[in-house]
Protein backbone atom coordinates (compact mmCIF):
# COMPACT_ATOMS: atom_id res chain seq x y z
CA UNK A 1 0.00 0.00 0.00
CA UNK A 2 2.43 2.25 0.54
CA UNK A 3 3.76 2.35 -2.55
CA UNK A 4 0.82 2.96 -4.35
CA UNK A 5 1.09 5.68 -6.88
CA UNK A 6 -2.07 7.02 -6.08
CA UNK A 7 -2.74 6.90 -2.41
CA UNK A 8 -6.02 7.07 -0.14
CA UNK A 9 -6.14 10.65 2.05
CA UNK A 10 -8.02 11.71 4.97
CA UNK A 11 -9.54 15.14 4.08
CA UNK A 12 -8.78 17.94 6.49
CA UNK A 13 -11.50 18.77 8.50
CA UNK A 14 -12.40 15.18 9.87
CA UNK A 15 -14.12 15.66 13.19
CA UNK A 16 -15.58 13.71 16.29
CA UNK A 17 -18.06 14.27 18.78
CA UNK A 18 -17.02 14.96 22.81
CA UNK A 19 -17.41 11.66 24.23
CA UNK A 20 -19.98 11.93 27.06
CA UNK A 21 -20.21 9.71 30.07
CA UNK A 22 -23.53 6.97 29.87
CA UNK A 23 -23.96 8.05 33.48
CA UNK A 24 -23.58 11.43 35.49
CA UNK A 25 -22.08 10.74 38.54
CA UNK A 26 -23.30 7.26 38.20
CA UNK A 27 -26.66 8.43 38.97
CA UNK A 28 -28.41 10.63 35.69
CA UNK A 29 -28.28 9.96 32.42
CA UNK A 30 -25.72 10.76 30.34
CA UNK A 31 -25.47 13.99 28.17
CA UNK A 32 -25.99 12.49 25.19
CA UNK A 33 -28.40 9.60 26.46
CA UNK A 34 -31.35 11.32 24.33
CA UNK A 35 -29.42 10.34 20.82
CA UNK A 36 -29.43 7.13 19.21
CA UNK A 37 -26.24 5.54 17.39
CA UNK A 38 -27.69 6.94 14.23
CA UNK A 39 -27.76 10.65 15.57
CA UNK A 40 -24.41 10.35 16.67
CA UNK A 41 -23.05 9.74 13.42
CA UNK A 42 -25.47 11.91 11.86
CA UNK A 43 -23.53 14.91 13.87
CA UNK A 44 -20.57 13.46 13.11
CA UNK A 45 -20.89 13.21 9.23
CA UNK A 46 -22.08 17.03 9.73
CA UNK A 47 -19.71 18.25 11.47
CA UNK A 48 -17.25 16.76 8.99
CA UNK A 49 -18.48 17.98 5.79
CA UNK A 50 -18.64 21.61 7.43
CA UNK A 51 -15.04 21.69 7.79
CA UNK A 52 -13.99 19.78 5.33
CA UNK A 53 -13.85 21.94 1.53
CA UNK A 54 -15.60 19.40 0.02
CA UNK A 55 -18.80 19.72 -2.57
CA UNK A 56 -21.39 17.64 -1.10
CA UNK A 57 -22.40 16.61 -4.40
CA UNK A 58 -18.78 15.26 -4.67
CA UNK A 59 -19.63 12.20 -2.19
CA UNK A 60 -20.49 9.14 -3.32
CA UNK A 61 -20.50 6.82 -0.51
CA UNK A 62 -20.76 6.51 3.26
CA UNK A 63 -19.31 3.91 5.07
CA UNK A 64 -19.90 3.86 8.86
CA UNK A 65 -19.33 1.55 11.64
CA UNK A 66 -20.91 0.21 14.63
CA UNK A 67 -20.47 -2.43 17.04
CA UNK A 68 -24.50 -3.26 18.58
CA UNK A 69 -28.10 -3.04 16.91
CA UNK A 70 -29.50 -1.90 19.78
CA UNK A 71 -31.43 1.00 19.16
CA UNK A 72 -35.00 1.21 17.36
CA UNK A 73 -33.54 2.81 14.32
CA UNK A 74 -29.77 0.72 14.09
CA UNK A 75 -30.76 -1.57 11.64
CA UNK A 76 -30.66 1.55 8.94
CA UNK A 77 -26.93 2.28 10.60
CA UNK A 78 -24.80 4.14 7.96
CA UNK A 79 -28.01 5.08 5.75
CA UNK A 80 -29.58 6.82 9.06
CA UNK A 81 -26.15 8.43 9.54
CA UNK A 82 -26.20 9.83 6.00
CA UNK A 83 -29.12 11.57 5.93
CA UNK A 84 -29.06 12.89 9.47
CA UNK A 85 -25.58 14.02 8.19
CA UNK A 86 -27.01 16.50 5.35
CA UNK A 87 -26.37 13.80 2.40
CA UNK A 88 -29.03 13.75 -0.02
CA UNK A 89 -30.85 10.21 -1.02
CA UNK A 90 -29.20 9.29 -4.24
CA UNK A 91 -25.89 8.56 -2.07
CA UNK A 92 -25.69 5.03 -0.69
CA UNK A 93 -24.22 4.15 2.59
CA UNK A 94 -22.69 0.36 3.97
CA UNK A 95 -22.97 -0.12 7.83
CA UNK A 96 -19.53 -2.55 8.91
CA UNK A 97 -19.56 -3.88 11.84
CA UNK A 98 -16.37 -5.67 13.67
CA UNK A 99 -17.44 -4.60 16.82
CA UNK A 100 -14.52 -2.34 18.57
CA UNK A 101 -12.57 -2.36 15.63
CA UNK A 102 -15.97 -1.44 13.64
CA UNK A 103 -14.52 2.67 13.24
CA UNK A 104 -11.44 1.50 11.51
CA UNK A 105 -12.45 -1.51 10.15
CA UNK A 106 -15.44 1.37 8.19
CA UNK A 107 -11.98 3.65 7.11
CA UNK A 108 -10.38 0.30 5.66
CA UNK A 109 -13.59 -0.56 3.70
CA UNK A 110 -13.79 2.80 2.29
CA UNK A 111 -10.14 3.27 1.06
CA UNK A 112 -10.88 -0.21 -0.33
CA UNK A 113 -13.29 0.62 -2.61
CA UNK A 114 -11.44 3.49 -3.67
CA UNK A 115 -8.22 1.71 -3.82
CA UNK A 116 -10.06 -1.42 -6.28
CA UNK A 117 -11.84 1.62 -8.39
CA UNK A 118 -14.49 -1.02 -9.06
CA UNK A 119 -17.05 1.77 -7.92
CA UNK A 120 -15.27 4.63 -8.66
CA UNK A 121 -17.66 7.52 -9.41
CA UNK A 122 -15.64 10.58 -11.42
CA UNK A 123 -18.01 12.89 -10.76
CA UNK A 124 -18.37 11.70 -7.15
CA UNK A 125 -15.11 10.34 -5.99
CA UNK A 126 -15.36 11.15 -2.24
CA UNK A 127 -16.68 8.75 0.81
CA UNK A 128 -17.33 9.37 4.27
CA UNK A 129 -16.16 7.48 6.65
CA UNK A 130 -15.91 6.64 10.11
CA UNK A 131 -18.04 5.47 13.08
CA UNK A 132 -20.63 5.74 16.04
CA UNK A 133 -22.16 4.34 18.84
CA UNK A 134 -24.35 5.32 21.40
CA UNK A 135 -24.26 2.95 24.93
CA UNK A 136 -27.32 3.63 26.44
CA UNK A 137 -28.38 -0.12 25.76
CA UNK A 138 -31.26 -1.02 26.47
CA UNK A 139 -32.76 -3.62 28.36
CA UNK A 140 -34.64 -6.49 26.35
CA UNK A 141 -37.18 -8.65 26.61
CA UNK A 142 -36.84 -11.76 25.21
CA UNK A 143 -38.78 -15.25 24.23
CA UNK A 144 -42.17 -13.81 24.26
CA UNK A 145 -43.34 -13.63 20.55
CA UNK A 146 -46.02 -15.90 20.23
CA UNK A 147 -47.24 -16.58 23.73
CA UNK A 148 -49.86 -14.99 25.70
CA UNK A 149 -49.83 -11.68 27.19
CA UNK A 150 -52.43 -10.42 28.71
CA UNK A 151 -55.73 -10.77 26.94
CA UNK A 152 -53.98 -11.80 23.18
CA UNK A 153 -51.21 -13.70 21.91
CA UNK A 154 -47.63 -11.57 21.68
CA UNK A 155 -47.49 -10.77 17.72
CA UNK A 156 -45.08 -7.02 17.56
CA UNK A 157 -45.16 -4.26 18.94
CA UNK A 158 -45.04 -2.97 22.52
CA UNK A 159 -45.74 -5.05 25.40
CA UNK A 160 -47.64 -3.89 28.27
CA UNK A 161 -45.48 -4.37 31.22
CA UNK A 162 -48.63 -4.52 33.13
CA UNK A 163 -50.01 -7.62 31.92
CA UNK A 164 -46.59 -9.47 31.97
CA UNK A 165 -46.65 -12.57 34.83
CA UNK A 166 -44.71 -11.67 37.90
CA UNK A 167 -41.20 -12.79 38.14
CA UNK A 168 -40.21 -11.48 34.60
CA UNK A 169 -36.48 -10.38 34.42
CA UNK A 170 -35.25 -7.98 31.47
CA UNK A 171 -31.44 -8.53 30.76
CA UNK A 172 -29.05 -5.55 30.04
CA UNK A 173 -27.66 -5.46 26.47
CA UNK A 174 -24.67 -3.71 27.36
CA UNK A 175 -23.62 -6.16 29.99
CA UNK A 176 -25.09 -9.36 27.62
CA UNK A 177 -22.73 -8.08 24.85
CA UNK A 178 -19.84 -8.18 26.60
CA UNK A 179 -19.70 -11.61 27.56
CA UNK A 180 -17.85 -13.74 24.77
CA UNK A 181 -19.24 -17.24 25.19
CA UNK A 182 -16.32 -18.70 22.66
CA UNK A 183 -13.64 -17.55 25.64
CA UNK A 184 -16.73 -18.36 28.10
CA UNK A 185 -15.68 -15.55 29.90
CA UNK A 186 -16.61 -11.87 29.94
CA UNK A 187 -14.01 -9.14 27.90
CA UNK A 188 -12.85 -7.94 31.72
CA UNK A 189 -12.07 -11.14 32.48
CA UNK A 190 -9.97 -12.08 29.35
CA UNK A 191 -7.99 -8.93 29.90
CA UNK A 192 -7.21 -10.48 33.34
CA UNK A 193 -5.82 -13.16 32.41
CA UNK A 194 -3.45 -11.46 29.97
CA UNK A 195 -2.51 -9.73 32.93
CA UNK A 196 -1.13 -12.97 34.66
CA UNK A 197 0.40 -14.28 31.60
CA UNK A 198 2.42 -10.79 31.40
CA UNK A 199 3.04 -10.88 35.43
CA UNK A 200 1.38 -7.02 35.80
CA UNK A 201 0.38 -6.02 38.78
CA UNK A 202 -2.11 -3.99 40.32
CA UNK A 203 0.42 -1.04 40.73
CA UNK A 204 1.36 -0.87 37.15
CA UNK A 205 -2.47 -0.93 36.24
CA UNK A 206 -2.97 2.11 38.72
CA UNK A 207 0.05 3.82 37.38
CA UNK A 208 -1.42 3.30 33.60
CA UNK A 209 -4.79 4.36 34.60
CA UNK A 210 -3.33 7.62 36.41
CA UNK A 211 -1.21 8.06 33.24
CA UNK A 212 -3.87 8.59 31.44
CA UNK A 213 -6.06 10.79 33.47
CA UNK A 214 -3.14 13.03 33.91
CA UNK A 215 -1.70 13.31 29.46
CA UNK A 216 -5.83 12.92 28.52
CA UNK A 217 -5.73 16.60 31.00
CA UNK A 218 -2.81 18.07 30.08
CA UNK A 219 -4.17 17.76 26.39
CA UNK A 220 -7.39 18.84 27.13
CA UNK A 221 -6.21 22.15 28.81
CA UNK A 222 -3.55 22.80 26.34
CA UNK A 223 -6.18 23.08 24.03
CA UNK A 224 -4.86 19.52 21.59
CA UNK A 225 -8.26 18.16 20.60
CA UNK A 226 -9.91 21.67 19.66
CA UNK A 227 -9.33 20.93 15.82
CA UNK A 228 -10.59 17.50 16.11
CA UNK A 229 -13.71 17.58 18.25
CA UNK A 230 -16.98 19.55 17.14
CA UNK A 231 -18.77 20.83 20.45
CA UNK A 232 -22.63 19.64 20.82
CA UNK A 233 -25.66 21.86 22.53
CA UNK A 234 -28.03 19.67 24.64
CA UNK A 235 -30.83 20.29 26.28
CA UNK A 236 -31.92 18.49 29.49
CA UNK A 237 -35.31 17.33 30.66
CA UNK A 238 -35.30 20.27 32.74
CA UNK A 239 -34.88 22.24 29.34
CA UNK A 240 -31.35 23.67 30.43
CA UNK A 241 -29.16 23.65 27.33
CA UNK A 242 -25.42 22.87 27.50
CA UNK A 243 -22.60 22.76 25.15
CA UNK A 244 -20.68 20.32 25.24
CA UNK A 245 -17.15 21.05 24.07
CA UNK A 246 -14.80 18.45 26.50
CA UNK A 247 -14.60 14.67 26.79
CA UNK A 248 -16.53 14.77 30.40
CA UNK A 249 -14.82 11.85 31.45
CA UNK A 250 -11.26 13.15 32.28
CA UNK A 251 -10.81 13.54 35.89
CA UNK A 252 -9.68 16.81 37.23
CA UNK A 253 -8.61 14.96 40.56
CA UNK A 254 -7.28 11.50 39.84
CA UNK A 255 -4.52 10.28 42.07
CA UNK A 256 -2.79 7.15 42.57
CA UNK A 257 -3.95 7.38 46.22
CA UNK A 258 -7.63 7.53 45.05
CA UNK A 259 -6.89 4.57 42.62
CA UNK A 260 -5.43 2.39 45.02
CA UNK A 261 -8.70 2.37 47.22
CA UNK A 262 -10.88 0.79 44.51
CA UNK A 263 -12.05 -2.30 44.75
CA UNK A 264 -11.07 -5.07 41.98
CA UNK A 265 -14.17 -5.00 39.80
CA UNK A 266 -14.59 -8.55 37.99
CA UNK A 267 -12.23 -10.79 40.00
CA UNK A 268 -11.53 -11.18 43.76
CA UNK A 269 -7.86 -10.53 44.07
CA UNK A 270 -8.25 -8.55 40.32
CA UNK A 271 -5.92 -6.36 39.04
CA UNK A 272 -8.59 -4.32 36.91
CA UNK A 273 -10.38 -1.33 38.62
CA UNK A 274 -13.53 1.29 37.45
CA UNK A 275 -10.24 3.28 37.19
CA UNK A 276 -7.85 1.48 35.19
CA UNK A 277 -10.62 0.43 32.67
CA UNK A 278 -12.09 1.80 30.13
CA UNK A 279 -14.75 4.68 30.72
CA UNK A 280 -18.22 4.00 28.98
CA UNK A 281 -18.87 6.58 26.39
CA UNK A 282 -21.14 8.28 24.13
CA UNK A 283 -19.83 9.27 21.02
CA UNK A 284 -19.01 9.47 16.84
CA UNK A 285 -16.74 10.37 14.27
CA UNK A 286 -15.96 11.38 10.47
CA UNK A 287 -13.88 12.03 7.98
CA UNK A 288 -13.74 12.54 4.24
CA UNK A 289 -11.66 9.88 2.04
CA UNK A 290 -10.67 9.58 -1.91
CA UNK A 291 -7.73 9.37 -3.86
CA UNK A 292 -4.76 11.65 -3.99
CA UNK A 293 -5.81 12.81 -7.56
CA UNK A 294 -9.18 13.94 -6.90
CA UNK A 295 -7.82 16.15 -3.89
CA UNK A 296 -5.36 17.71 -5.61
CA UNK A 297 -8.13 18.01 -8.70
CA UNK A 298 -11.10 19.40 -6.72
CA UNK A 299 -8.56 21.98 -4.68
CA UNK A 300 -9.30 19.71 -1.35
CA UNK A 301 -6.20 19.53 1.59
CA UNK A 302 -5.54 16.54 2.07
CA UNK A 303 -4.59 16.00 6.25
CA UNK A 304 -2.90 12.22 6.21
CA UNK A 305 -2.52 9.37 3.91
CA UNK A 306 -3.59 6.25 5.13
CA UNK A 307 -0.63 3.31 3.91
CA UNK A 308 -0.90 0.35 5.74
CA UNK A 309 -3.74 -1.70 7.09
CA UNK A 310 -3.61 -4.77 9.27
CA UNK A 311 -6.41 -7.53 10.81
CA UNK A 312 -5.20 -10.44 12.68
CA UNK A 313 -6.75 -12.89 15.31
CA UNK A 314 -6.05 -14.55 18.59
CA UNK A 315 -7.14 -16.74 21.55
CA UNK A 316 -10.21 -15.01 22.37
CA UNK A 317 -8.86 -15.79 26.03
CA UNK A 318 -6.50 -13.06 25.83
CA UNK A 319 -8.60 -10.96 23.46
CA UNK A 320 -6.70 -7.88 23.99
CA UNK A 321 -3.73 -8.57 22.79
CA UNK A 322 -4.99 -8.56 18.85
CA UNK A 323 -3.70 -5.38 18.08
CA UNK A 324 0.18 -6.70 18.50
CA UNK A 325 0.09 -9.15 15.50
CA UNK A 326 -2.58 -6.54 13.89
CA UNK A 327 -0.13 -3.44 14.23
CA UNK A 328 2.87 -6.11 12.61
CA UNK A 329 0.86 -6.50 9.52
CA UNK A 330 0.40 -2.95 9.43
CA UNK A 331 3.84 -2.07 9.62
CA UNK A 332 4.68 -4.69 6.52
CA UNK A 333 1.55 -3.79 4.85
CA UNK A 334 3.61 0.09 5.15
CA UNK A 335 6.39 -0.75 4.35
CA UNK A 336 7.96 0.42 7.47
CA UNK A 337 9.64 -0.30 11.01
CA UNK A 338 8.16 0.09 14.15
CA UNK A 339 11.04 2.61 15.20
CA UNK A 340 9.74 4.95 12.57
CA UNK A 341 6.48 5.20 14.43
CA UNK A 342 5.59 8.50 15.90
CA UNK A 343 2.59 8.25 17.54
CA UNK A 344 0.48 5.47 18.26
CA UNK A 345 -2.92 5.84 19.25
CA UNK A 346 -3.83 2.35 21.40
CA UNK A 347 -7.32 1.95 22.79
CA UNK A 348 -6.73 1.03 26.38
CA UNK A 349 -9.72 -1.45 26.82
CA UNK A 350 -8.07 -2.41 30.07
CA UNK A 351 -4.60 -1.19 31.60
CA UNK A 352 -3.21 -5.11 31.80
CA UNK A 353 -4.41 -5.06 28.21
CA UNK A 354 -3.14 -2.07 27.10
CA UNK A 355 0.42 -2.74 29.13
CA UNK A 356 0.85 -6.20 27.37
CA UNK A 357 0.49 -4.35 24.01
CA UNK A 358 3.07 -1.87 24.83
CA UNK A 359 5.35 -4.21 26.11
CA UNK A 360 5.60 -5.90 22.58
CA UNK A 361 5.39 -2.79 20.53
CA UNK A 362 8.72 -2.14 22.61
CA UNK A 363 10.23 -5.48 21.00
CA UNK A 364 9.01 -3.86 17.63
CA UNK A 365 10.78 -0.79 18.19
CA UNK A 366 7.91 1.66 19.71
CA UNK A 367 9.17 3.48 22.49
CA UNK A 368 6.40 3.21 24.91
CA UNK A 369 6.10 7.08 25.54
CA UNK A 370 4.65 7.09 21.69
CA UNK A 371 1.68 5.60 22.97
CA UNK A 372 -1.08 7.31 24.13
CA UNK A 373 0.87 10.80 24.53
CA UNK A 374 -2.47 12.40 24.81
CA UNK A 375 -4.33 9.98 27.60
CA UNK A 376 -6.18 7.06 26.52
CA UNK A 377 -9.47 5.27 26.64
CA UNK A 378 -8.94 5.07 30.36
CA UNK A 379 -9.61 9.24 30.68
CA UNK A 380 -11.37 9.49 27.31
CA UNK A 381 -13.90 6.64 26.96
CA UNK A 382 -14.02 3.79 24.50
CA UNK A 383 -17.50 3.67 22.75
CA UNK A 384 -17.02 0.75 20.74
CA UNK A 385 -18.24 1.28 17.03
CA UNK A 386 -16.77 4.66 17.15
CA UNK A 387 -13.35 4.47 18.83
CA UNK A 388 -11.46 3.34 15.55
CA UNK A 389 -12.71 6.31 14.15
CA UNK A 390 -11.83 8.80 16.97
CA UNK A 391 -8.50 7.74 17.18
CA UNK A 392 -7.84 8.14 13.44
CA UNK A 393 -9.42 11.27 13.70
CA UNK A 394 -6.98 11.92 16.83
CA UNK A 395 -3.92 10.49 15.27
CA UNK A 396 -3.94 12.61 11.94
CA UNK A 397 -4.28 15.84 13.58
CA UNK A 398 -1.76 14.89 16.35
CA UNK A 399 0.45 14.12 13.48
CA UNK A 400 0.01 17.72 11.96
CA UNK A 401 0.41 19.48 15.08
CA UNK A 402 3.60 17.81 16.02
CA UNK A 403 4.99 18.03 12.56
CA UNK A 404 5.48 13.98 12.48
CA UNK A 405 5.04 11.56 9.73
CA UNK A 406 4.19 8.42 11.15
CA UNK A 407 1.21 7.54 13.07
CA UNK A 408 -0.34 3.80 13.93
CA UNK A 409 -4.22 3.63 15.36
CA UNK A 410 -4.63 0.11 16.92
CA UNK A 411 -7.83 -1.58 19.18
CA UNK A 412 -8.66 -5.16 20.54
CA UNK A 413 -11.74 -6.65 19.31
CA UNK A 414 -13.97 -8.76 21.32
CA UNK A 415 -13.92 -12.36 20.17
CA UNK A 416 -9.57 -12.44 19.72
CA UNK A 417 -8.78 -10.11 16.91
CA UNK A 418 -7.00 -6.60 16.59
CA UNK A 419 -6.95 -4.32 13.81
CA UNK A 420 -4.37 -1.33 13.07
CA UNK A 421 -4.15 1.72 10.52
CA UNK A 422 -0.93 3.67 10.03
CA UNK A 423 -1.20 7.04 8.55
CA UNK A 424 1.29 9.16 7.01
CA UNK A 425 1.10 12.87 7.88
CA UNK A 426 0.90 15.24 4.90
Amino acid sequence: MHHHDDPIVILSGARRLPRADILINNKKPGLFSRFSTTQLGGMAIAATLKHTNVDKRLIGHVVMGMAQHAHRDAIYGAQGMRFRGGLPDDVPALTVARICGSGAEAISVGAEMLMAGLRHDAERPFYVVGGAESMQYPFCLYTYRGKPVGGSTQKYGPIDVKQLPPGTHLQDMLLMSLYDPSANMAMANTAEELGRRYGITREQCDAFGYRSQQLARHARDAGWFTTETEPVVVEDQEHERTTIVHDTHVMDDASLEGMARLRPAFEAGGVITAGNASAVVDGAAAMVIGRMSDAKKHGCEPLAKIIGFGVAACDPHIMGWGPVPATKKALASAGITGSQIDHVELNEAFAPQALACIRDFEAMGIAPEKVNPQGGAIALGHPLGATGAILSVSCAHALKRKGQRYGAVTMCIGGGQGITLVLESV
